[in-house]
């Protein structure tokens, strides 16, 4: 219990510290923001900040800090620092910097944000980079739901999905604020219940169950050398400490926020409360099943679905409590997956230059993103997910590059830069480490993939050095 509450501590702490250091650094100005100046009525709408907060938040909160936690906590309380560290000095920089540069450029979409930094090759690449993992993240956002639904109700999947893609495409085509604005604070109270309560369940001891205390050591069932932490935990966690899908989502909320000096509780804020919401999965997959080989006994089983199902019913009785934790976790992703679509519209629609304002032209780029996603979904879930979650961390890399460039161009004289450039280092060996070992990669020894991983975050920074600051 100790280590959970100082984990949380940490995560609270560390937004009203370390956040408000980046954000002194990148020093929000009144200028007027998007959402004022390019008012459509479609996807440039000043929206109340509160309201923002929850989109933000719904719009991150995917299954990323549920399922990616559950996955995570199979090595042992030891992805309670990666969450907390992640979190705080990583994911919160992440979003924040990529909501605010979109905010400065007129709520552009990360591709645009990224190329006009980084280059014309880095925008082709982004632009293409960032559909696919749109396209991913909205057929994982569309089957993980469903399969939960179809649990809760009884009814079939196959029946489910349909339902689910349907709700998708009006919110890929609608206004923001007819959907998405609407339910989104409905939303927002399920996913808030679902943590509080299964938070105080496991402080307060439901069920003879007992939290466990940190240690360092790998306890993943299948072994420290078949699994090792390094760089396995920091992929599979994805959305709980650190997403590139975040970077996508940032521009909506850019382009419908009143004032700059909203970024921080927006962005960063809405990390960090993402952030706890993955450290209370990590620390209730471990101690609802007494152990990570119970907890990976369960997952093999009946998937992560029934595993989010049973600590439910587990923590909280099989009554209201159960039912709106499973709405909170069946939120999550639908709330994610519907704005992964709408993101990939808003970006197709930016690369080819294509007006959003009239529905026709909506149509033309929404139907053949869903019918791609619709084909996707009848993949593997877990192909798709640990695809998704590389693509995923690989975009964030990129993100917190652009950021670190960013920064070193518009705060001369200063070490701004520095704070999403060591994060930008860090996932850079994480993601190309990862990739070279995985067994969905080149399945090669710890041996050559660690120095390789080393070497190309070495690279990375010295890329940046050439392009920047040895260009004084």
């Amino acid at each position: 219990m100790v280590t959970f509450l100082v984990a949380l501590l940490a995560l609270i702490l560390g937004f009203f510290i370390y956040g408000k250091i980046v954000d002194t650094f990148f020093g929000p100005t009144d200028k007027p923001t998007p959402a004022v100046v390019h008012n459509d009525g479609v996807d440039y709408i000043p929206l109340p900040t509160w309201k923002v907060f929850m989109i933000q938040l719904l719009n991150i909160a995917g299954l990323g800090p549920i399922f990616g936690a559950l996955g995570g906590a199979m090595w042992g309380p030891s992805v309670y620092l990666w969450i907390v560290f992640g979190t705080i000095f990583a994911g919160g920089v992440h979003d924040y910097l990529s909501g605010m540069i979109s905010l400065r450029e007129d709520g552009k979409s990360i591709s645009e944000v990224v190329g006009h930094h980084m280059g014309s090759t880095m925008l082709m690449i982004m632009r293409v980079f960032a559909v696919v993992l749109l396209v991913l993240v909205g057929t994982v956002f569309a089957t993980g739901p469903a399969g939960l639904l179809s649990k809760l109700t009884g009814v079939a999947v196959t029946y489910v999905l349909p339902c689910v893609f349907l709700y998708y495409f009006l919110a890929t085509l609608l206004p923001v604020d007819k959907i998405i604005a609407r339910f989104y604070p409905l939303f927002g109270a399920c996913l808030i219940v679902m943590a509080l309560g299964i938070m105080a369940a496991m402080l307060l001891g439901v069920g003879g169950h007992h939290m466990p205390e940190l240690t360092l050591e790998n306890l993943h069932p299948l072994g420290a050398e078949k699994m090792p932490i390094w760089p396995l935990m920091f992929i599979t966690v994805a959305c709980g400490a650190i997403s590139g899908f975040h970077s996508t989502q940032s521009p909506i909320m850019s382009r419908c926020l009143k004032d700059e000096r909203l970024g921080r509780p927006v962005f960063y804020g809405a990390m960090v409360a993402e952030g706890i919401i993955a450290l209370i999965w990590a620390t209730a997959g471990i101690t609802f099943y007494e152990s990570t080989g119970g907890l990976a006994a369960a997952m093999k089983a009946g998937g992560a679905g029934t595993v989010v199902y049973d600590i439910c019913v587990g923590f909280m009785g099989t009554g209201l409590g159960a039912t709106l934790a499973m709405l909170g976790v069946i939120a999550c992703p639908i709330t994610s997956g519907d704005t992964a679509f709408r993101s990939a519209r808003l970006t197709l629609a930016d690369w080819i230059g294509m007006e959003q304002k009239f529905p026709a032209k909506r149509l033309m780029l929404a139907v053949p993103i869903l019918a791609i996603g619709g084909i996707l979904s009848q993949m593997d879930f877990n192909i798709i997910w640990r695809y998704f979650s590389w693509t995923n961390q690989t975009l964030a890399m990129i993100v917190l590059w652009t950021g670190a460039v960013y920064l070193y161009r518009t705060k001369p004289g200063s070490k701004a830069y520095l704070i999403p450039a060591i994060p930008a280092t860090f996932m850079a060996a994480v993601t190309s480490t990862y990739i070279l070992q995985a067994p969905e990669g080149f399945q090669l020894a710890s041996s050559i993939t660690y120095p390789i991983g080393i070497v190309f975050a070495v690279v990375c920074v010295f890329l940046f050095a050439k392009s920047t600051l040895m260009k004084k």
